[in-house]
């Protein structure tokens, strides 16, 4: 069988290490390949081509390095179907979707090519008789990327790109669950010209994390996952001295006010709760109804949810399955928690027949109505499509409902009052607001990350957020007594 190695320095490797993790289609059940999962030693080797090519990297000029981030980004687009049925065959979303994930990438890929703009410094002239002071902004050395299964692309391509541009050097961890986007994603950014060593990955569990993490050689770590994890790499990176953004666990609410639209509401709630299978940060799980809309919004939900097609991701459906046969277990056992706990289960997945093989990870789209706030359905991040509707008497109280929970992830809003949304987007406790927008991911020109338990750090990914985080700041004060004359040159400048 097919062992899914690490690539170090311009190469694939299986590494020194033979402890060995499964891959699963999720739409079948079945083990498709063996992933290496590396050990301290195969990690300290990765880091070490890092430092390497990182010395020669960071002297690259600006041109060379948006000219290579050019050629990838039209390798990767010209091959993003091949990266969205690699998604697909061992995370099981649809290819629909797989594709729209890459789409998203590739919107961080082209705005790494501009980033010369942003890594402009400063300049004053005279600050003292003949002296002059100006800012530089330069890159950090070795930098590592620990990244989820629920986007083996975007993910990664949310900090990588960013890193590379900026003169780092890069060591990525993928999800040991579905390695293969990330093996291909590094042999691309090679064949476009990167040099080798600049970009590595590394495939393993949390051995690798933690040597990732403890590595005198990695000057910063950029995360996702859930909050528990995302705590611990925050904690355990600092303590190591490291810069660390870690993005966390998210318990994301859509509030409906008794003007919005209710057919628009309907369809964002079932693409935001069920897009997925619900396995992303930026799912509405909960959602909040300012009565007296909830019967009708909670009709038009599930008249939507039983026109959804659950199955293999590669059959045109809906909905695939989830991505482990555990984690199917996990999420199947809060829709048994919820009913027991007294919400009204009114589409339950569980009863689902789906269009794919019997040995497939499926759970069909699950409604709850009448869920409490003291209901593990709502105060767990249960990273699959269960949607619960909670049910208030107003706006004031539905601000409270969202802003008392631990996570501050993102938030929806859905009316057609100007002054209510004005209102809710200055008020919410979010780091990412919607309004009649369900999934409020922003461009890559802008960062992407949340607040409260939702974030460990201080800088968001991409976006300026992200080029401040793989930069640092120096200041130069200089005084040039004796200027010299560089001679003459008519020749029209070039940049090298």
């Amino acid at each position: 069988m097919t062992v899914l190695g690490h690539y170090v320095d311009g190469k694939r490797t299986t590494g020194d290490s033979e402890r060995r993790g499964d891959v699963f289609d999720p739409a079948t059940g079945r083990r498709t390949a063996r992933v290496a999962l590396a050990g301290t030693a195969d990690v300290a080797g990765a880091v070490q081509a890092a430092e390497r090519a990182a010395r020669g990297w960071r002297d690259a000029s600006l041109a060379r390095r948006t000219a290579v981030l050019f050629a990838v980004r039209e390798l990767v687009h010209a091959r993003r179907d091949r990266l969205a049925e690699a998604i697909t065959a061992e995370h099981g979303k649809v290819l629909a979707d797989a594709a729209g994930e890459v789409q998203r990438g590739l919107e961080v890929i082209e705005y790494a090519c501009g980033i010369a703009p942003a890594l402009r410094g400063g300049f004053s002239e005279n600050v003292s008789t003949e002296v002059d002071s100006y800012s530089l902004r330069q890159p950090l050395g070795v930098v590592a990327v620990i990244s989820p299964f629920n986007f083996p692309v975007m993910v990664p391509l949310w900090f990588v790109p960013v890193a590379i541009a900026c003169g780092n050097a890069v060591v990525l961890k993928p999800s040991e669950k579905d390695p293969s986007a990330a093996l291909l994603l590094a042999e691309w950014f090679t064949e476009a010209g990167l040099p080798d060593g600049v970009f590595n990955v590394v495939n393993g569990d949390k051995e690798a994390v933690d040597a990732l993490l403890d590595h005198p050689g990695v000057r910063a770590v950029s995360f996702v996952g859930s909050t528990p994890v995302a705590r611990y790499v925050h904690q355990r990176g600092a303590l190591a001295g490291k810069r660390v953004q870690a993005l966390g666990g998210a318990k994301n609410h859509m509030v409906v006010l008794p003007d919005a639209d209710l057919d628009l509401a309907a369809d964002a709630a079932v693409n935001a709760g069920f897009g997925s299978a619900g396995e992303r940060c930026m799912a509405i799980s909960a959602l909040v109804a300012v009565e007296p809309v909830a019967d009708a919004l909670v009709a038009r939900i599930a008249a939507r949810m039983g026109r959804l097609r659950t199955g293999d991701g590669r059959r045109g459906c809906d909905m695939g399955p989830l991505v482990t046969a555990a984690h199917a277990e996990r999420v199947r056992s809060y829709v048994e928690s919820g009913i027991a706990a007294g919400a009204v289960p009114v589409v339950d997945g569980r009863d689902v027949t789906p269009d794919g093989d019997p040995g497939g990870f499926w759970l069909g789209p699950t409604l709850f109505d009448h869920v409490t706030p003291e209901m593990s359905i709502y105060t767990d991040e249960i990273f699959g499509p269960v949607l619960s509707v909670l049910r208030v008497d107003s706006y004031d109280e539905a601000v409270e409902l969202v802003n008392a929970s631990p996570y501050g992830n993102g938030t929806a809003i859905f009316t057609n009052d100007g002054g209510a949304a004005r209102r809710y987007q200055h008020e919410v406790e979010a780091g990412m607001v919607g309004i009649n927008v369900p999934i409020p991911v922003p461009m890559a020109y802008y960062s992407f990350g949340g607040w409260k338990a939702s974030l460990f750090g201080d800088l968001h990914a991409h976006g300026a957020d992200g080029v401040a985080f793989f930069t640092r700041g120096k200041v130069v004060t200089s005084r040039w007594l004796d200027p010299r004359h560089g001679g003459v040159n008519l020749g029209f400048p070039t940049q090298t």
